[in-house]
């Protein structure tokens, strides 16, 4: 899409940001050319959410912000993970070199490189990641007060909280368009709790687009037949919430899809592109426009279409039980397909391999169309009966709603088989014309060109804004020996700049009576126009300088990091207990517990016995500050599991102790959340036994650590259990939500799900993590908190639980055997590192 439209728009008249995905050159160029303001990617393949992409080196990402500069757009570098203690340095250099080259922001989610950025280098902008689970107005102010410049905001947030996190002094970006993963951004370690790949590290594997059952505890099938993915989201969707999205005040809309190629980028981009300028221009969009625009949308890669989460649902209308893969847009249906014979085809000999002649069906299929297809388009053909019988074909012609076209398939189909287009060739042509554009748009430009006899002929170009211009002088302005030159002959020489980054959209031409000159003279002055327009667009970049990134020991010496020979200065080890009910909490006193932990919705019932810990969410959104803020009390612990709880415990003087859903996984991290006030911390169970020595031999206060449980693994906004389609849609009546109900995946394991009275489900690790037997390791890492969690134990349970863990205690510290494993246990991550 050309840039000239884009000046169309009425200063006065704010739309926000519309920001790009690339995961390479080709999707820069492709988003570029369909009128991205900004762009996201990774530099280098290490330190993003998307190391899967092919992402950018040194020399593709300087031509890339080049060309992103030149056009007017921003370019974001993703560091949206959480950093090692020992990969800060990289890191640093990484966000300094990119910096030098050309990045306009950092998008970054570990709170101590945040830190680390804002203190050694203020000049650069950071935004806030939606990986940093922030989702409500205390949350962005405190990411206000530490210096970002923008948030990125959780998924799950409807329109009316998003207007409300806009008030708040800093820009607001939201996600508009692409995939949504089911669980909170941040808090997710359901990849890890099956594997060596985290979310938190970029190597997510998806495990949430599985199929699962849900089931009892005695193993009987509760999901519907036809739900066979409950942890399947549709993909996000706002193309028809543009206007109520603006009204809320949001500054950027984000595309989701690093992964994607340039076709769905184009796609994507061009459409929200046109609606956005129709909009800033008060123009309204056709009915033929708008129908073009969700055309194009559906047929980009799409597991359907929801907004549920900008409407303030979570229900059904989410996700995506049938199928994990792309949907498309449904086209039609078969009306009869006929066997036309056999053929043979040579497959196999990849890799060297032999290849093979082998015997394959040509069945002719009618298909009756709803909506028209061009020739080319790939298209989905599914069986209604046995739906993962489903084959593909290349429609053969153009051809309109309601005629039939005919295809040819390897397999019969039954007649009234779905029929969806899920690529179309005209996305895949236009992207593929973007991505190998050597100028993929260009940007407009007022001219004025100055024709004064007896001085230099003068070029000038101005952006739109009137923010940078520049201009070219040349050969002396002379009386004309023969015709004079005319206002329409400079205006048609001097804007002939097909072969530049620019396009004119507007001229002022100061021309006197009877003025002649070469046309080709006028035009090396227009190139010198351009060529200086493009050194002054580019200036700010090339004059940037940068003290350089800090080693790791400079680094712990700002933080005061004792020496590795320095005596920890917290003794002995205290046994924690989260329990559920008053009875549980005595019996794990009895046994030997001195700390206890039960959440509020549990605090609320029985009588406890005194001194029992509160523990708040890992979701804490406008909504839910009426049943969290009033256990935060001054003097009094409380244990946190976001920012914006932490920040309400640092304003009320409560002793915050930091929860595992705050990844701490660094000193830089540790140190910023010592200095926002927490009085402890409890560290993720994803780290490994050295990265938690660094950090606990490090910390001035309490280090914690769960050592028996089940982890969890995922926390939702949807509630897991309507996969069983018996929803009654008041938590409080649920029955289901007091049986013990698990998910059981294709290899049998089983996550225990747990659904709270706000509707959000909690996913647990399939496996029990014992710890125990490892004391001896994590008093010499430094540990001081060992935690038993008794969120489904009885009484007696517990009690056993936390017994144990005392004995292995006082058995280390007797120089006796310590207790073993318990079957089918894991140590988790402390001694296999995840990537």
């Amino acid at each position: 899409m050309s840039d000239d439209a884009r000046g169309t728009v009425p200063p006065a008249l704010s739309v926000p940001e519309l920001l790009a995905p690339a995961g390479g050159p080709a999707e820069f160029n492709a988003a570029l050319a369909a009128g991205a303001d900004a762009i996201y990617c990774g530099f280098g393949t290490t330190f993003n959410a998307r190391r899967g992409a092919q992402s950018f080196d040194s020399s593709s990402f300087e031509e890339a912000c080049r060309r992103a500069h030149l056009v007017g757009a921003h370019v974001y570098v993703t560091v949206n993970v959480v950093i090692r203690d020992d990969e800060l340095p990289s890191v640093l250099a990484l966000i300094r070199r990119a910096w030098l080259l050309g990045a306009d922001a950092f998008i970054i989610q570990d709170w101590g490189l945040l830190q680390e950025v804002r203190t050694r280098w203020p000049q650069i902008p950071c935004h806030v990641s939606t990986q940093a689970n922030v989702h409500d107005a205390r949350g962005v102010a405190w990411c206000r007060e530490l210096g970002a410049d923008r948030v990125t905001v959780s998924r799950e947030l409807s329109i009316a909280e998003l207007g409300r996190l806009a008030q708040e002094g800093v820009p607001i970006e939201c996600f508009c368009h692409g995939a949504i993963c089911i669980c909170y951004s941040g808090v997710c370690q359901m990849s890890s709790s099956v594997g060596d790949r985290s979310a938190n590290r970029g190597a997510c594997a998806q495990p949430c687009r599985l199929p699962y059952e849900l089931i009892d505890g005695q193993g009987r099938v509760l999901s519907s037949p036809d739900r066979g993915r409950p942890l399947c989201p549709k993909d996000y969707y706002s193309f028809d919430a543009l206007p109520e999205l603006i009204d809320a005040g949001v500054a950027s809309l984000k595309v989701e899809g690093r992964l994607k190629g340039p076709d769905y980028v184009h796609a994507v981009i061009s459409s929200y592109r046109a609606q956005l300028d129709d909009l800033a221009q008060g123009h309204e969009s056709g009915p033929q426009e708008l129908s073009a625009r969700r055309t194009r949308l559906k047929r980009a890669f799409n597991r359907d279409f929801t907004d549920a989460y900008l409407r303030g649902t979570s229900n059904d209308e989410l996700m995506s039980y049938e199928r994990s893969n792309n949907r498309g847009e449904l086209v039609g249906e078969v009306i009869r397909s006929q066997h036309m014979g056999t053929v043979k085809v040579r497959r196999g000999g990849g890799g060297g391999g032999r290849a093979r002649l082998r015997t394959s069906s040509v069945v002719e299929v009618d298909v009756r169309l709803d909506k028209p297809v061009e020739k080319g388009d790939l298209l989905e053909l599914r069986p209604v009966t046995d739906p993962t019988q489903f084959v593909t074909a290349h429609a053969q012609e153009n051809a309109d709603a309601g005629a039939v076209t005919t295809c040819r398939t390897t397999r019969m189909l039954e007649a009234g088989s779905l029929v969806r287009v899920i690529r179309s060739q005209r996305a895949m042509d236009e992207g593929e014309r973007a991505a190998n554009s050597e100028i993929p748009r260009r940007r407009p430009v007022h001219v004025r060109v100055r024709a004064r006899l007896g001085e230099p002929f003068l070029v000038e170009l101005s952006t739109i804004d009137g923010s940078v211009r520049a201009h070219a002088t040349g050969f002396v302005v002379e009386k004309a020996r023969t015709r004079a030159v005319s206002e329409s002959d400079l205006i048609s020489h001097v804007g002939r700049m097909g072969a530049t980054w620019f396009e004119p959209v507007g001229f002022l031409v100061e021309l006197d009576d009877g003025c002649g000159m070469g046309f080709s003279a006028v035009h090396e002055v227009r190139a010198a126009a351009c060529d200086a327009l493009e050194q002054a667009l580019l200036a700010p970049y090339q004059e940037r300088s940068l003290e350089g990134a800090p080693s790791r020991e400079a680094i712990r010496l700002g933080l005061r990091v004792p020496s590795a020979d320095a005596e920890h200065r917290f003794d002995g080890v205290e046994i924690a207990a989260l329990v559920t009910d008053p009875q549980a909490a005595r019996a794990a006193c009895e046994a030997g517990a001195t700390r206890l932990y039960a959440i509020p919705h549990a605090l609320e019932h029985g009588a406890w016995p005194r001194g029992v810990i509160p523990v708040l969410d890992e979701v804490c959104r406008e909504q839910d500050h009426g049943r969290l803020d009033h256990w935060v009390r001054r003097d009094e612990p409380v244990a946190v599991g976001n920012v914006s709880e932490l920040a309400l415990a640092h304003a009320r003087g409560a002793r915050a102790e930091v929860r595992g859903s705050v990844p701490v996984h660094n000193l830089s991290c540790l140190r910023a959340m010592e200095e926002a006030g927490a009085a402890g911390v409890w560290l993720s169970s994803e780290l490994s036994l050295d990265e938690i020595a660094i950090l606990a031999h490090g910390a001035r206060v309490p280090v914690g650590l769960l050592a028996y449980s089940f982890a969890r693994a995922m926390t939702t906004e949807h509630c897991v259990l309507q996969v069983a389609n018996r929803c009654v849609h008041d938590c409080a009546r649920c029955a289901l939500r007091k049986q013990a109900t698990y998910l059981r995946g294709d290899a049998n394991e089983r996550f225990r799900v747990q659904t709270d009275a706000q509707g959000r489900s909690r996913v647990y690790a399939p496996r029990v993590l014992d710890l125990v037997p490892s004391v001896p390791r994590l008093f010499e890492a430094g540990v001081t908190r060992l935690l038993v969690d008794g969120t489904f134990m009885d009484p007696a349970e517990v009690a056993s639980a936390v017994s144990r863990l005392r004995n292995a205690i006082e058995a280390h510290a007797q120089g006796k055997p310590l207790p073993r494993s318990v079957k089918g246990s894991t140590t988790g991550h402390l001694f296999s590192p995840i990537g």
